[in-house]
């Protein structure tokens, strides 16, 4: 079947369509891809058409980083979400929810067209082609590293396969697992010599792959491969594909940490070197006239992830935020009728008892926090009013927090900055989430599941308009890795590459913690921690770091999948998905602990199934361990 390609704007939005099964070349795709390179102006297009195959990170519908894990749950069934019947335990082998084998394994196999066709391309110059070339080899290594991410040992598609090609003689087989990142780190070690470090015209390329893009990929993939999911899981004991070549190393391999941290280290020094820093104070475009410094803290790390493609995001899509701040955002004062927003998406009990105390250390190990009574309730006072509602009652769990939980979660009682109030600190919109209230649980599903709600996601000049009448969202581009990302990755493979955590160690998650407005870790857990030797030992800050990346990275989909190469998704996703009796209309009713539902989450499910009907056509595949 012919495949047709539509010309859009770069990374605005993407429309491709295709029916061929996976390396299936026919012979009447020949007249389209001769096309395609026929000028540039046709061959830009084809470009365009693999970068179709990034990701969408906002689209909450087809994500199972956003919905599949235990940040979020949502209001009536989520039948509507495949990410929550993932979590439901609905995955199956003859229709995988998100499978992507099949559609990723096209997009390989239009870089390989590109790579195959682009020199005959009349009217370019080599050195654009050679650009290209490497924008491809780079895309070929990321959707490669998406699949193994997904499924593991996976089949190399390397080389555009000729329709008079039989298939017995191509090698379809997975391949084990080093073999898989040795070849995207190879590939995209080649894209990097002829990629540009940063974007040659920001106004026209925001969202390509630069060298710096390559590099933070190529950390990403190491880091993932150093990981217990991949590095030493004896579960995989015996996996081999059919020509009986075991898939997994099942012995540690301590130099894979090594080897992460050094790509870590390139991708920062990389980053540093063409303008890339942390989003803070002085970039933040402030909205509001003589706000406080509490308010202006707030929306400065509000915004390090809405603030369209600030000087911390590496790399991104733009390609329609409007559904995840639609549902992530509250029925707000104003709002004329139940369906002006959706309000649906609502981080869990988990995700808030996550956040550090005030004094930056987690809320079982302070001892000022009254840990033992979060769930009670008491009134805010007014020092607490750029955060909390001056005299309103909310839970314990809500007050003497770090600033990124106010930044972050929207709960009853709370200050919701901006989306259409010019004056935050005079005039908030005040969230009023218990049943029957404005944000509150009433008829429909158009309310939060657990009583929070992820303002993070949602910019803050998406406003009410009309008074009321009707909610416009301001796009974004959605990172997909950040700084802030490759900061805490380094932390981490510095901290698995020495026997004791040093000032190294320390240097870059405090980073992090000191854009937050906390103090190092050393100092946090010297004077405010119950455990103060946590710091001292490599264990202690494996624990430090993974929480660290939990809170910073929140609703981004870096959780999903950090807990999976971490071997930790058996232990999280097994408990019961908690939130606050949104049933209840007064404080003592409300703020009684509710479990939604209790996931399951066993060892086979750290790897996707491959669609049973992938294994009928290709009799070179195995299933994974387990389905």
């Amino acid at each position: 079947m012919t495949k047709k390609i539509k010309i859009l704007p770069l990374l605005a939005v993407f429309l491709f369509s295709a029916c061929q099964d996976y390396l299936d070349i026919v012979p009447n795709d020949i007249p389209t891809i001769n096309d395609a390179f026929i000028n540039r102006t046709s061959a830009e297009t084809f470009l365009f058409t693999i970068y179709s195959g990034i990701e969408k990170p906002a689209d909450i519908f087809n994500s199972a980083d956003k919905m599949a894990g235990d940040e979020v749950w949502v209001s009536g069934t989520g039948d509507e979400f495949s990410g929550i019947q993932i979590a439901q335990g609905l995955q199956s082998v003859t229709t995988p929810l998100l499978d992507k084998w099949q559609v990723t394994y096209r997009h390989i196999r239009n870089c390989n067209v590109l790579l195959a066709n682009i020199d005959n391309v009349p009217d370019m110059t080599e050195f654009e082609k050679k650009i290209w070339k490497a924008e491809a080899k780079a895309l070929k290594a990321y959707y490669h590293f998406i699949l193994m991410r997904q499924y593991g040992p996976i089949t190399i598609s390397d080389d555009l396969v000729p329709v008079s090609q039989s298939t017995e003689s191509q090698d379809l087989s997975q391949r084990p697992i080093d073999e898989v990142v040795d070849y995207i780190v190879t590939t995209l070690d080649e894209a990097m010599v002829d990629l540009p470090d940063g974007l040659i015209n920001r106004s026209t390329e925001l969202g390509r792959i630069s060298g710096t893009v390559a590099a933070a990929i190529k950390a990403r993939v190491l880091v993932t491969a150093a990981s217990p999911l991949f590095n030493g899981n004896i579960f995989y004991s015996g996996f081999v594909n059919k020509k009986g070549e075991e898939l997994f190393s099942t012995s540690f391999d301590p130099k894979k940490w090594e080897v992460a941290r050094d790509a870590c280290k390139e991708a920062i020094e990389m980053a540093e070197s063409n303008g890339y820093q942390l989003y803070n104070e002085t970039e933040y475009k402030n909205l509001f006239v003589n706000a406080s410094q509490t308010t202006i803290d707030k929306m400065t790390l509000r915004s390090r992830l809405t603030d369209e493609w600030n000087k911390e995001i590496l790399w991104g899509r733009y390609d329609g935020t409007h559904n995840i701040q639609f549902n992530a955002t509250p029925q707000l004062p104003g709002t004329l009728g139940s369906n002006i927003i959706g309000s649906r998406l609502s981080p869990t009990l988990r995700i808030a008892e996550m956040y550090y105390t005030n004094n930056g250390v987690p809320i079982d190990e302070d001892p000022s926090f009254d840990f033992e009574n979060r769930y009670k309730t008491k009134n805010a006072s007014e020092e607490e009013s750029y955060k909390i509602q001056d005299g309103q009652e909310t839970a314990y769990l809500n007050f003497d927090r770090e600033i990124r939980f106010y930044a972050d979660l929207g709960f009853d009682r709370s200050i919701w900055s901006g989306n259409g109030k010019g004056d935050d600190d005079n005039d908030p919109f005040i969230i009023n989430a218990r049943s029957f209230e404005t944000s509150g649980r009433k008829s429909g599903n158009n309310y939060s599941a657990t009583g929070y709600f992820p303002k993070k996601l949602v910019k803050e000049n998406s406003a009410l308009v009309n008074n009321g009448a009707n909610y416009v969202t301001r796009e974004y581009a959605f990172p997909i890795i950040r700084l802030a990302d490759l900061y805490l990755y380094y932390a981490e493979t510095l901290n698995e590459t020495k026997a004791v955590p040093d000032q190294q160690v320390y240097e870059y998650i405090d980073r992090i913690r000191n854009r937050a407005k906390l103090d190092g870790v050393v100092n946090s857990w010297t004077n405010h921690s119950t455990n103060p030797g946590k710091i001292t030992t490599q264990e202690g800050m494996r624990q430090i770091i993974q929480q660290e990346r939990m809170i910073e990275l929140a609703f981004e989909g870096a959780r999903f999948w950090d807990l999976r190469r971490w071997k930790l998704s058996k232990e999280y996703l097994n408990r019961p998905i908690r939130g606050w009796n949104t049933a209840g209309e007064s404080a003592s009713d409300y703020y009684t602990v509710t479990s939604l539902f209790v996931p399951l989450f066993f060892e086979k499910d750290y790897l996707w199934p491959i669609r049973e009907q992938e294994i009928i056509n290709n009799p070179d595949l195995v299933q994974n361990p387990g389905w």
